[in-house]
This record gives C-alpha cells, structure tokens and sequence, in this order.
C-alpha cells in the first residue's frame, strides 16, 4: 500500500528569475464541504468568476464530474493522488478522512470589490496576463486582493467560493502563528524553552530537549529523512501517528520520539522535517489545554470575521496534524492573509503581536543560515514562514502541488492560489503585481 506524502519542501525553478524581474522591488469524517458556509455579499463589485473547465480538465476528471475519491482509494494512492481524482480531493478533503470543524465568525467582515487588474508580464519570451496564466496553469482558485478589496476572484475545474481548499503543507505557518499566540497568553513562557518543558512525553528524547525556537526554524538537527530515501521517514510517521493501524498505531508522541538521533548541533542549520511542527503542536496543546481547533477558532479564525467554516485533518490519536491537512475557502485564506500583511492587525485590533509577526518574517543577523539562498537555493525561512529573496520584506504559506498564499506587507497585497501542480510561472506573474500593484 502506498503511503500518503502530503508535504515535500517547495523548491521552485524559475524563482531567482522572477526577482531579478521585480521580486525584489473530534471530527466528523464526513462533514459536508459546503456545510456552514455563508452567502457571501459586497459593495456591489463583479463577484467571482466561475469556470467549469481549466487547462488539461479531461485529465484531471471534468468526463467524470471531478469525483471525489473513496477513503481506501484515497489511503491506497496516496497524496497528491492520481490526476483523475485530484481536483475531488483537494476541494472535498473533509469528506474523505476524519477532520475538526474551526467555526466561522458570527458575522463575516467582508472584503470590498475592486476592479480587476491589467497585469502583463513576460514568460518564456511572451507577453502574458491573467487569462494567460489561467488559460496555461492547473488552478482551481486564485484570488488577488490589496489590504481590504478584492482584485480578482476566479476558480476553475468546477471549484466554487463555498469549496474549501486543502493546505498541503501551509498550515505549517498557522501551527507557528498558534505558537505565537499561546507566548502572547504566556502559556509558552518563552521559545528557548524546551519540549519537555510543556509535554512530559518527550522527556528524555533529543526532540524533547530542542527548544521551541530552533523548531520553529526547523533547524533541530535531529535527523528526519523526508528528503531522502523517497521520503521513508515521513511514510512512517504517517503509518504509526496519522493512519495508526493495527500493530503500527505507535500513538502521536511515541511516533515522534522514535526518530531520536541528532546529527547536527540545534540552531545551526535548516532542514526541512515536516515532524518539527508536529512536536510544535503538542507544546502548544498542553501549553494552553485546547484542541489547535479550538484555539485557533476563538484566538483568530472567529476574530478576522470569517464567513465559512474551516475544517483541521486529525491523525490516529484524534490530534489535529500540524504539518498538513487544513481545509478554507479562497476568501478566509485571503482573511487570514490580510492578517499576516497587517503584521497581525485587524481593524485596529492587534490579534497577533506585531513584535512575533516581525521575528517570524526576517532572519536575525545571528541566523544568517536561515536567509535566502542558505535555508534553501530560493527561499529564507523564518517561524515556519518561507521568505523571498531581495530587500522588500515579503513571505509565503507554500504547500505541496502548487498551494500558495503570498504576501507583501508594504503593500498590502496578497495572493491565494490553490493548485494541482508546482510551475514555476507564478513568480513571474506575483513578480508583476507587486511591481505593477505595490
């Protein structure tokens, strides 16, 4: 049975072209996907745009209605599933496997309407707009706003406003953000505190004697393979913690503290583990005595006035996975992204300390490992952050096949592209918005 791999680390061909372009300058397993969503209203501006088809729909299952896969076709195929099932399950995650519901606001703060922007660009020596990119690339949602107005709203391959969309792997940067958040409750009296300060399982273990700081970072130096051997170390995470079967149901903590070598000093190098934000969620579990739900919903989710709910993959131990698996609409990405682009403001509100958004989206000059070009060949990394190269403070939410949510605090714009495939034109294209928008 092959094993699902739902988070790689997101190295982009083409990245270092688009800056030289600009860069620079307890769960219901089948919940509904449009349960709870609420009818979404503005000023009077053109609404989204809807399309049944999208670059290649025939491979991707537009002959069969797009259909959502089965939980044991599902578990046999493994993330990012085959082409045919990819667009059911990417939209409809809930439906598939176990999940935890984070309430909507009672009341949405809606988004303004806007005009939707003339954005031209090159890519591979032509001219290229919008339509272009849509018209090339496999999106099923894209949606472009500056602080409290929409720009452009479009979805493909059958994908409506009321679908909520699968994270891949940037829900990793909202497990930082609730670390964050339980330091500003003082639950987490510090990040150079370590593991086994808050759970008493890691005790003993070289995770447990890592300090919240240098996970953040991921830069424990305890060894995890995900990048090597086909990724045989996160194939057996997700055996014995997420689908926990039979004799390999090792229980959430007894799968982490197996992987107990370290081959590095901690805080002097990154590499990408998708298990360190795991052992982050447990800390901030016990920290603050609440489902990451739970906390998340009432800390923000409810805060910024969305208008859907949002829905968090559990593993075998019923504990919402922090590496992967959380499901929203293009518009509550987008909430949350004006969030991080006001530096955890909203409304004159601060939800999210302005200090901690500043610390997780730069690199301290005492962590050069971490800036771009270092962590890795196109990125710098922050608290679970990505962060782009050149002098203008920008920062992303990447996630496997193409998930994308990125951000340019000086403007205020932000970008939600959700996807079936990674390609390398998006720089070019979030290149020219903030070159053309910013």
């Amino acid at each position: 049975m092959a094993l699902a791999r739902p988070s790689r680390r997101d190295v982009l061909a083409g990245l270092a072209g688009a800056a030289a372009l600009g860069l620079a300058t307890g769960g219901n397993a089948f919940a509904s996907s449009t349960s709870g969503a609420a009818t979404a209203t503005d000023d009077g501006g053109a609404g989204p745009v809807f399309s049944q088809g999208g670059p290649d729909a025939a491979l991707y299952g537009a002959n069969e209605g797009y259909p959502v896969p089965s939980y044991l076709r599902a578990l046999s195929e493994g993330d990012p599933w085959s082409p045919g099932y990819r667009v059911g399950a990417f939209s409809h995650f809930d439906e598939i496997f176990a999940t935890r519901k984070v309430a909507r606001a009672a009341t949405p703060w809606m988004f303004r309407r806007g005009t939707s922007p003339d954005i031209h660009y090159r890519f591979r020596d032509q001219s290229s707009s919008l339509t272009d990119y849509l018209a090339r690339n496999p999106v099923t949602g894209l949606l472009i706003a500056r602080d409290d107005e929409i720009l452009f709203e479009h979805y493909q391959y059958g994908r409506t406003d009321h679908d909520r969309m699968l994270s891949q792997s940037m829900v990793k940067s909202i497990t930082g953000l609730l670390v964050g958040l339980a330091v500003a409750d003082g639950a987490i009296k510090s990040v150079g505190d370590t593991v086994e300060s808050y759970v008493p399982g890691f005790k003993g273990s070289e995770y447990g004697a890592t300090s919240i700081r240098d996970l953040l970072h991921m830069s424990s130096g305890v060894d995890f393979g995900e990048e090597r051997d086909n990724g045989r170390d996160l194939d057996r995470l997700w055996r014995d913690m997420v689908i926990g079967l039979g004799p390999f149901r090792k229980g959430t903590i007894k799968s982490m503290t197996q992987f107990n070598h370290r081959i590095a000093p901690p805080g002097t190098r990154f590499y990408y583990a998708s298990i360190e934000p795991d052992v982050l969620g447990q800390v901030v579990r016990a920290a603050v005595g609440k489902p990451l739900s739970q906390y998340l919903q009432e800390k923000v989710w409810q805060q910024i006035g969305t208008e859907s709910d949002a829905t968090w993959f559990l593993d075998a131990d019923g504990y919402e996975l922090p590496h992967f698996g959380f499901n929203a609409t293009l518009r509550d990405w987008a909430r949350l992204a004006r969030l991080f682009a006001h530096d955890g403001g909203w409304e004159g509100r601060q939800l999210i300390p302005e200090q901690w958004m500043i610390e997780a989206t730069t690199v301290a000059r005492s962590d050069d490992y971490l800036a771009p070009g270092k962590a890795t060949p196109d990125f710098g990394y922050g608290y679970l952050f990505y962060l782009l190269p050149g002098n203008r403070r920008q920062f992303a939410l990447l996630g496997f096949k193409g998930q994308r949510i990125l951000i340019d605090p000086p403007s205020k714009l932000v970008m939600v592209h959700t996807a079936l495939e990674e390609g390398p034109e998006i720089w070019r294209l979030w290149a020219a918005l903030t070159a053309q928008l910013g």
